[in-house]
């Protein structure tokens, strides 16, 4: 799931670095503006909504926080 995300995020955001921290929300390598993208991107490749509680720093600071919480997505 990992390797799936990020080479998806890495041909939708070519700026973005996504292996270069685990903190990118906290490192402001994702905005708020990025983070919008990258959630319409998630549920579009990978069917899921991403409810209002699940956007949080922890879900989205590593690439595996973002698999994790999509992998949970998909079994709900």
């Amino acid at each position: 799931m990992k390797e799936k995300i990020l080479q998806y995020l890495a041909e939708e955001m070519p700026e973005i670095d996504f292996t270069s921290s685990n903190e990118l929300v906290d490192d402001g390598i994702l905005d708020s503006l990025a983070l919008t993208q990258l959630m319409a991107l998630l549920s579009m490749e990978f069917g899921v909504e991403i409810p209002y509680e699940e956007i949080t720093t922890e879900n989205f600071n590593s690439i595996e926080g973002i698999a994790a919480m999509v992998e949970r997505l998909q079994e709900a």
